[in-house]
C-alpha cells in the first residue's frame, strides 16, 4: 500500500497526505507518527485503577535517564530500545500499583509532615549541611521532575517501604538455623588438583580428509557469510545550518522588549525561624505556651539567633541561629508561607501553627531584583535568536526532506533540490558496523527493513539525535553465502584439533579417575604434578575460582577422597580431589556472630515472604493491558 502511495504521489490527495506527514514530522519530530494511532486510554488498569499514560511516560523517561547515566559520559541513546524500556516501566508500575493497593488496604499512610521532613533531611538537597531550595530544585530539574512529582513519588515509595519493612522486621530465624548456615559458610576443604591444558594433546592429533569433510557437511550452517547491506543516505545536520542564519537587530530589540514586559520584580526574602515541635511528648498547648514565652523574651530584647540555637527543635537550622536562607515559594505549607510574605524586614511573626508545630518567623533580609539592561542580556538574546532561527530552519528542512524523499525514486533529486551530498556507508550486518553511523541501533533497524530491501524505496526520516536526521536507501543487499570447505579449511582444522585434544585429555583423566577410585596413588601426567591446598574456603582467591566452586559442590569424602573431572573456561581440564572437610567450632562463636546471622537470615526470610505476597497478589489482581 505504501508503495502504491509513493507511485501515485503526483495526485492532489497524495500531495495532501505527504504534506500532513511533513507537517507532523516538522512539528512533533520524526517519531511522532507512531503516536497518532494511539488514543488517550490508560495503558493498563489494576483492579480498576488506571495507570496513566503520563505516569508511564514519566517513568520511562526517568528509567532512560538512569540508564544513560549508568552508561557514562559517552552514552549513546540510540542503543536504548524504547519499546523495551516502556514495557519494563509498565511492568514495574503494575507491580507498584498492586503493592500500593495492598498497603492502603492495610491502613498504611504517610503524612505531609513526614514527607516534608524527609525532603528537608535529604543529603542531596543540602548545601553546607542545610536544606537549600535552589539545590533541591536543581536536582529535581536534572531528573526531569517537578516538586509535586517528586513528593508524590516519595509518598508512594514511603508506603511501599512501610509494607516491605513490615515483612522484613517481622520475619525471624532460629538459632539452630543460624548455626547451620555459619557452619556451611565457614566450612573449609582440603583439596588436590591436576590441571592440564590441551597443548600437549594437540600435537598428537592426526586428521583425515574424510573427518574434515564430514565436519564441514554436518556444520554447513555455521559456515555462512553475514547478511549485509550497503546504504547511501542524505544527512541533515542542525549545526551546519548556523551559517545560513543571521542576527536581526530589530528582532533583538523586540526580544528585549518582550523580556522587559514579562519581567516581574521578585522579592528575595531571607528568613530565620524558631520551631517548637508538637509530638507525643509535647502537646499543642504546651508547645504554644513555650513559643509564646520565647516571643515574650524577644519582645524584651533577646537575640533571635541565640534563642534559636538554644530552643529550636529544627535540627537543620537551629545550629545556625534558625537561618533558612532565601525562602522560595512552596517550600512549606500555607500558614508559614503566608507569614513570611506578610512580614517587613526585621519583623518577627506571631506564633504560626504548621504540621510540624509552632514557629516564630523572622524576616532577616528583603531585596528586590531589578530589570536587566540591554547590554547585560544581549549575548543571551543573540544566542536565543540564533537557536530559534536554526531550529526553525532545521524543522523546515526536515519537512522538506520528508516530502521530497517520500515521492522520489532515489536520492538524487532530493539531494540536488536541497544541496545535500549523497554519502555511501561501508557494508555492515545486523550487528552493526565499526563507525558511529552504522552502529546506530535506529540505522540498523531501518537498513534491514524488509520493505526497503525488497522495494528499493527511500526510508522514512531517521532521527539520530536532536540535531541530526537522515534518509537512507539500500544500495546493495548482500545475501548470506555458503562458504566452501576450502575457504574455511583452517577454521575446521583448528576446531577439530581442539575437539580431539579435549577428548584425548578427557580419556586420560577419566582413566586416572577410575584408578584413583580403585585405591591407586595420585601420579603426575605429562610431567604435571598435583597441587595440594588445605583449609580452602568458599571465598578463596589463591586457587582457581572454577576449581574452588567445583570442590564445594562435591560430596564429602568418607573412607577415601572424592574425585571429579571438570572443564575450565579456557578449555583446559582438571582432575579435582576433596580429601577432607573441616567444620568450624560452633562453641567458639560469639553471641554477636550468632545474632548477626539470625538477623541476616530473618531478613532473607522476610524478602522471600514479601516476594511471595507480591506474586500472590499480582496473580489475583485484575490487570488489563492495552
Amino acid at each position: 500500500m505504501l508503495q502504491n502511495i509513493r507511485d501515485n504521489s503526483k495526485g492532489i490527495v497524495a500531495k495532501i497526505i505527504v504534506g500532513l506527514i511533513a507537517v507532523t514530522f516538522a512539528l512533533f519530530g520524526v517519531e511522532s507518527l507512531v503516536s497518532l494511532t494511539g488514543g488517550s486510554n490508560a495503558p493498563a488498569t489494576v483492579n480498576g485503577v488506571e495507570i496513566s499514560e503520563r505516569d508511564l511516560l514519566q517513568g520511562a523517561d526517568l528509567q532512560r535517564r538512569q540508564l544513560l547515566s549508568q552508561m557514562g559520559e559517552n552514552a549513546d541513546p540510540t542503543l536504548l530500545d524504547d519499546n523495551l524500556i516502556r514495557k519494563a516501566t509498565l511492568d514495574n508500575l503494575v507491580k507498584q500499583e498492586v503493592l500500593l493497593q495492598s498497603a492502603q488496604n492495610q491502613g498504611m499512610t504517610i503524612s505531609d509532615r513526614q514527607l516534608d521532613q524527609m525532603i528537608i533531611n535529604t543529603q542531596e538537597f543540602m548545601v553546607d549541611g542545610r536544606f537549600n531550595r535552589d539545590q533541591y530544585q536543581a536536582v529535581l530539574r536534572n531528573a526531569g521532575m517537578s516538586p509535586l512529582m517528586y513528593k508524590e513519588m516519595l509518598r508512594k515509595e514511603s508506603l511501599l517501604e512501610q509494607e516491605r519493612m513490615g515483612y522484613m522486621l517481622s520475619a525471624f530465624a532460629l538459632e539452630s538455623e543460624a548455626e547451620n548456615i555459619i557452619s556451611l559458610d565457614r566450612q573449609t576443604r582440603d583439596i588436590a588438583y591436576l590441571q592440564i591444558g590441551l597443548d600437549d594433546y594437540k600435537a598428537g592429533v592426526v586428521l583425515s580428509d574424510d573427518e574434515k569433510a564430514e565436519y564441514y557437511n554436518d556444520n554447513q550452517q555455521s559456515f555462512m557469510t553475514e547478511e549485509q547491506v550497503v546504504i547511501e543516505y542524505l544527512m541533515l545536520n542542525k549545526a551546519q545550518l548556523l551559517k545560513e542564519v543571521e542576527v536581526d537587530d530589530a528582532e533583538l530589540q523586540t526580544q528585549f522588549d518582550q523580556l522587559l514586559a514579562s519581567f516581574q520584580a521578585e522579592d528575595q526574602r531571607t528568613v530565620s525561624h524558631i520551631m517548637i515541635e508538637v509530638n507525643d511528648q509535647v502537646d499543642d498547648a504546651a508547645a504554644l505556651a513555650k513559643v509564646q514565652a520565647l516571643a515574650e523574651q524577644l519582645n524584651q530584647g533577646a537575640d533571635f539567633a541565640t534563642l534559636a540555637q538554644a530552643e529550636s527543635n529544627d535540627p537543620g537550622s537551629a545550629a545556625s541561629g534558625g537561618e533558612l536562607g532565601v525562602y522560595q515559594q512552596g517550600l512549606l505549607d500555607g500558614p508559614f508561607e503566608d507569614a513570611v510574605y506578610a512580614l517587613t524586614e526585621g519583623q518577627v511573626s506571631e506564633p504560626v501553627r504548621t504540621a510540624f508545630g509552632y514557629h516564630l518567623i523572622k524576616l532577616t533580609g528583603l531585596s528586590t531584583t531589578e530589570a536587566p539592561s540591554f547590554d547585560e542580556v544581549k549575548d543571551q538574546l543573540v544566542a536565543e535568536q540564533m537557536d530559534n532561527k536554526v531550529e526553525q530552519l532545521y524543522v523546515e528542512k526536515v519537512g522538506q526532506l520528508t516530502d521530497l524523499t517520500f515521492s522520489a525514486g532515489d536520492l538524487l533529486e532530493p539531494a540536488d533540490e536541497m544541496g545535500l551530498t549523497i554519502v555511501e556507508a561501508p557494508a555492515f550486518g545486523r550487528q552493526g558496523g565499526a563507525d558511529e553511523l552504522t552502529s546506530n541501533a535506529r540505522v540498523i533497524r531501518t537498513a534491514f527493513n524488509e520493505e526497503l530491501i525488497r522495494d528499493g524505496i527511500n526510508s522514512d526520516p531517521v532521527e539520530l539525535d536532536s540535531g541530526r536526521t537522515l534518509v537512507l536507501r539500500i544500495k546493495e543487499h548482500i545475501r548470506p553465502r555458503q562458504l566452501t570447505q576450502d575457504e574455511v579449511a583452517e577454521q575446521i582444522t583448528a576446531t577439530l584439533i581442539e575437539l580431539k585434544a579435549g577428548e584425548a585429555l578427557q580419556v586420560s583423566l577419566e582413566q586416572q579417575l577410575e584408578a584413583l577410585k580403585q585405591g591407586a596413588e595420585r601420579i603426575a601426567i605429562n610431567g604435571i604434578e598435583w597441587q595440594n591446598a588445605t583449609a580452602v574456603g568458599r571465598a578463596d582467591r589463591e586457587q582457581p575460582a572454577e576449581i574452588v566452586r567445583a570442590v564445594f559442590g562435591m560430596a564429602e569424602p568418607q573412607a577415601a577422597a572424592t574425585y571429579k573431572v571438570i572443564t575450565l573456561i579456557d578449555g583446559s581440564k582438571a582432575l579435582v580431589a576433596v580429601t577432607a572437610v573441616n567444620l568450624p567450632e560452633l562453641a567458639e562463636l560469639s553471641v554477636e556472630e550468632k545474632q548477626g546471622m539470625k538477623t541476616l537470615l530473618g531478613q532473607r526470610v522476610g524478602q522471600f515472604d514479601y516476594q511471595a505476597m507480591l506474586d500472590s497478589k499480582s496473580a489475583k489482581a485484575e490487570v488489563e493491558r492495552l
